[in-house]
């Protein structure tokens, strides 16, 4: 994303990296996509899209909501901090669903108020012309945004809605508590405890504490003090405030006068929001460390996929096909003529030579068999296994989104394995040049013995087999071609047939590398890249999370 801190008056982020830890956030929210549960995910970028918003806007300002219960003196404490009757008290009260804002230094706030969507109507500047004669009473609170919120347990719905709103806009919360209702649970379960992360940016108010007999009142704020324990607010400040006769009013002002002067309560809710939303996205993502495909497993995949696309029967078509034209070629050619009768394996399967005798090339499928129910069963095995394996410590999201990622693209495989068996270059196409020689040795054997023949024939008609100038070495010359071809050729074939058999298991060997090798990448394309892309979108959440809780 650009970079959130463009425009910010630096004052917010100064001695922080509140802008790494947002980035962090970020990072994590748009690989947990589609990953970790949508409400979580969608929570988690409203927070970032929350904090970098506020950064962009004014870091002299610091919005402190009130919020109550119906009769708790919320908009009475609202009124007693201006010093002026801005919210209606009780049930005339006439803003509805908006918030009532006083503004303490107006000059920056413009963009503020747009922001947090308080209407011109509801806002009032408190050193206004009109109120100059109060200015330098009121400084204390310059660069306070003072809200007052709706009725939280109003039976409005748009009250309730505008605030979960604004609570979540806030740099600091002033909780005003009733004495008659101060233990109610709703206040407590919706909004208290869930707020723990947050504590530091806010305060609990005691309000009408003139109608609490003096010998009770410490003793209720003891209450509220174990009430805001239990709930995880073990740092919230609880105030007695009286609005009506002004009691504890001044402290109330004082507390928050601090706050925006120290100019800490914007960065201190950022914080906190980031750090919430980082530490539920991580409970539900875990924490384990990120493991990889090991090559033992990958291998085990390799071997089923392999045995499943049928490469053993196509690494024994090749040997078979290259020893039946290996032998064609240099055996006795009579004996070639009568293996010429065989199907060679490597066409039977499909296989057809390929062009210009280079490369095997395949048709719209082959006729390798089709994987067997136990072949099937066991790339089902290798590939269950090899998702448990990597996402062993992830958590349970993750290891769904692993398992959907293994399977994701099976239902491809068989067409792709076949396809890769069509388009691999076997090796088969072509015999090797010492075959040709050979081949040519046997014919002219074969024409010596046949020459040998004729003229042993032609000899015996003529009387003439015994004659001393056809001898040599005590034998006739033509019988000497016609044995010494036949001898020799038959020889010949059975050292080229021992030469052929080395050759095609060397190049089956070949064939075999070859074939594992696109059975690699169509098992890296389908199963293993898509469990990677899994496991690093898990490692950006793990480390972009790291750095929000940083």
């Amino acid at each position: 994303m650009t970079s959130l801190l463009e425009g910010t008056d630096r004052l917010v982020t100064r001695g922080t990296d509140i802008g790494a830890r947002i980035d962090g956030l970020d990072d994590a929210t748009r690989a947990a996509r589609g990953r970790l549960d949508d409400e979580l995910v969608d929570a988690a970028q409203q927070v970032v899209d929350l904090t970098a918003g506020r950064l962009r806007l004014s870091a002299r300002h610091t919005v402190v909501a009130i919020a109550g219960a119906t009769g708790s003196g919320k908009s009475s404490t609202f009124n007693a901090l201006t010093g002026l009757e801005l919210s209606a008290v009780g049930v005339r009260r006439p803003t509805t669903s908006w918030a009532t804002a006083c503004v303490w230094g107006r000059d920056g706030a413009d963009e503020l108020l747009e922001w947090l969507g308080i209407p011109p109507r509801h806002q009032t500047t408190r050193d206004s012309m009109l109120d100059s004669g109060r200015r330098g009473a009121e400084a204390e609170l310059d660069g306070v945004v003072l809200l007052d919120l709706p009725d939280h347990d109003s039976t409005e719905v748009s009250h309730h809605l505008e605030v979960d709103r604004l609570i979540g806009l806030a740099d600091v919360m002033v909780w005003v508590l009733d004495p008659q209702k101060y233990a109610d649970a709703a206040i407590h379960e919706r909004y208290l405890a869930p707020s723990a992360v947050q504590q530091d940016v806010m305060l609990v108010v005691l309000n009408h504490i003139d109608t609490v007999p003096e010998e009770r009142r410490q003793s209720m704020l003891d209450d509220i003090r174990r009430l805001l324990d239990a709930d995880g607010l073990d740092r919230v400040p609880v105030l007695a405030v009286s609005a009506r006769n002004g009691t504890g009013v001044p402290e109330l002002r004082a507390e928050i006068a601090a706050r925006a002067a120290q100019k800490q309560s914007t960065r201190a809710r950022l914080d906190a929001d980031v750090r919430g939303a980082a530490e539920r996205m991580s409970s539900a993502s875990g924490d384990g460390q990120t493991r990889v495909v090991e090559p033992a497993r990958v291998a085990a995949l390799d071997a089923a996929l392999a045995e499943a696309a049928g490469v053993p029967t196509v690494v024994d078509a090749v040997e078979a096909s290259l020893r039946i034209r290996g032998n064609r070629a240099t055996g006795w050619p009579i004996i070639g003529w009568l293996s010429g009768i065989k199907t060679d394996p490597v066409k039977r399967l499909g296989l057809d030579l390929g062009d210009e005798g280079e490369r095997l090339s395949g048709r719209t499928r082959t006729s390798v068999p089709e994987a067997t129910g136990v072949q099937r069963e066991r790339v089902d095995a290798e590939v269950r296994a090899l998702a448990d394996d990597v996402s062993t410590g992830l958590g349970q999201p993750w290891v769904e989104a692993v398992r959907r990622a293994s399977v994701s693209r099976l239902d491809e495989l068989g067409d792709r394995l076949d396809g890769a068996l069509a388009a691999t270059d076997l090796g088969a196409a072509r015999l090797p040049v010492w075959c040709t020689l050979v081949r040519v040795l046997q014919w002219l054997l074969l024409l010596a013995a046949v020459a040998g023949l004729g003229w042993t024939g032609a000899l015996a008609g003529l009387g003439r087999l015994g004659d001393d100038s056809l001898q040599v070495a005590g034998a006739p010359i033509p019988v000497v071609l016609l044995v010494g071809g036949i001898v020799l050729g038959l020889v010949l074939g059975l050292v080229a047939r021992v030469l052929v058999g080395r050759m095609a298991r060397a190049r089956a060997a070949v064939a075999d590398e070859r074939l594992r090798h696109g059975v690699d990448e169509v098992a890296h394309e389908l199963v293993i890249e898509p469990v990677e892309t899994e496991l690093v979108a898990y490692t950006t959440v793990r480390n972009g999370l790291a750095r929000a809780l940083a």
